[in-house]
């Protein structure tokens, strides 16, 4: 899919939900799970963050957090959540396969439902993950496994866009997995993920020098 495709097809998306945030305000759970990984005074990057809940959860957090986002109407929405919030996040309009990314390392790297890309445009999502981790940092990523085309209560369609274990740990083999784990649950995040969910969590951390 090009460029004008995903910002077209996921600006309307976003548009069409309105005043209302598509996926919710509130963050994924895995990031709330979690939680005692992050550190205040951290820095964090958010891999196509939407319309904002999880940069912003992370800065309430005390975290330096910069977002990069495809969509502008996703970004206008994502800025008022974090003012409404008392919150600064450098939010970057980029496209995440294609586009320019901040050359910094960061403490911690997180990809939430960022499935929307086929099998060799992943390769080049997961190398810009990987180089985007600062060494001992950690990379966190949170998606569906294809069990998901059977509930379909949120994510692509594509099969082949879809997460399992073998695949993952084959992807970030060259990072100590700390955590990989697919799973059942119940999922309220807005109209666009509602409901019995195929999901799988990666935390893998990247090798100090």
């Amino acid at each position: 899919m090009t460029k004008i495709d995903q910002e077209t097809i996921w600006s309307q998306r976003y548009r069409d939900a309105g005043e209302d945030y598509l996926f919710g305000v509130a963050p994924c759970r895995f990031l709330e799970v979690h939680r005692q990984l992050f550190e205040s005074g951290a820095t964090a990057l958010l891999v196509a963050d939407g319309e904002g809940r999880n940069s912003v959860w992370l800065a309430e957090q005390g975290l330096k957090v910069t977002a990069l986002e495809i969509s502008p109407v996703a970004l206008e929405k994502a800025r008022r959540l974090a003012r409404g919030r008392g919150v600064d996040v450098e939010f970057i309009r980029t496209d995440i396969i294609a586009g320019e990314w901040p050359a910094v390392e960061y403490d911690f790297v997180v990809g939430v439902f960022i499935q929307f890309a086929g099998p060799d445009e992943r390769v080049v999502q997961f190398d810009r993950l990987k180089r985007a981790v600062r060494p001992g940092g950690l990379l966190l990523l949170h998606g569906y496994t294809p069990k998901q085309i059977e509930y379909k209560t949120g994510g692509p369609s594509a099969v082949e866009n879809l997460y399992t274990e073998d695949l993952l740990r084959h992807a970030f083999a060259d990072f100590r997995i700390e955590t990989l784990h697919a799973y059942e649950a119940d999922i309220d995040e807005g109209a666009g993920h509602r409901g019995r969910s195929a999901l799988i969590d990666l935390i893998a951390r990247r090798p100090a020098l």
